[in-house]
């Protein structure tokens, strides 16, 4: 009898320790998976919606075979985006140009800093009656966006075109006062409106041409091809730049988003599918 029980003790114990094994395994496991959920980076990006948020999510699956999660915020205005930044909201975001983000830092005290380019997207007029500059008539009305920074790729856009002359100090964006010499008496920005509103400002008929930037052209459905009658030249084209905090400036994952960004599969994806709307770049 003692020796049976022996043996269910020694059986008991046995099972004990295979369950306490077993209990010990799962344990071993979920803290692996804990641990790998840990190592994936989370990288939250604000951008505009076309082309930065399309670009963006054709390469979140090539982040996550790097181990990067990207979580993408769209935003309709250029304001926002910034401030978010700034509030730490987002880890980097992705719309401005050079002109842009260096009046903001100046207006805003933003401590940021550009770490890439991806692409640019050349600003481009739009008229639904005229089919080249020369042809605007005396007095016509360009619709322009409100943007200070805007105005400072229009506006040679037009003394390319002989229609204007400027007078602009070295480094400075152009302004609506820097015009010396308008023959054709153009009315610039009249009316200005914010860029988001070009697009609809040219489908109601305003102004004799609209001056549209081409994320807002491709977002509100213009022609690109039909309608655009002039656009910048390759040469002063502004890159739209990935745009982080200083203190995050060497983050390894926000260098790998760059890195994808200006990989050849997503410079492929934007000109197959932007047909030179968007133009990319790679530095």
């Amino acid at each position: 009898m003692k020796k049976f029980l022996s043996l269910i003790g020694a059986a008991a114990l046995s099972l004990s320790l295979v369950a306490c094994g077993g209990a010990e395994e799962e344990t071993t496991e979920e803290v692996a998976d804990e641990t790998a959920q840990e190592e994936s980076t989370k990288i939250v990006v604000g951008a505009s919606a076309v082309p930065h948020t399309e670009v963006l999510e054709f390469a979140q699956p090539l982040l996550a075979e790097e181990g990067i999660e990207l979580e993408i915020v769209t935003f309709q205005d250029y304001i926002l985006p910034n401030q978010t930044l700034r509030d730490g909201d987002i880890d980097v975001n992705y719309f401005q140009t050079p002109g842009y983000l260096e009046m903001q830092i100046e207006e805003n005290d933003y401590d940021f800093v550009s770490i890439g380019s991806v692409h640019a997207e050349p600003i481009g007029v739009y008229s639904k009656e005229y089919s080249s500059l020369e042809e605007l008539p005396e007095g016509a009305s360009i619709v322009m966006s409100d943007s200070i920074s805007d105005h400072g790729r229009i506006l040679p856009i037009f003394e390319r075109a002989g229609l204007i002359e400027l007078d602009v100090e070295e480094g400075a964006l152009a302004t609506i006062d820097d015009i010396t010499s308008n023959p054709k008496n153009l009315k610039f920005g009249d009316p200005q409106v914010e860029a988001k509103m070009l697009a609809p400002s040219f489908e109601a008929g305003e102004g004799d041409a609209v001056v549209i930037n081409t994320n807002y052209a491709l977002e509100g459905g213009v022609d690109i091809e039909q309608f655009g009658i002039a656009f910048e030249g390759e040469d002063v084209l502004q890159p739209n730049l990935i745009v982080v905090r200083a203190e995050d400036e060497n983050r390894p994952e926000l260098l790998k988003l760059v890195e994808i960004l200006q990989s050849e599969e997503v410079q492929q994806f934007i000109i197959e599918n932007y047909k030179g709307a968007v133009i990319p770049l790679t530095n």
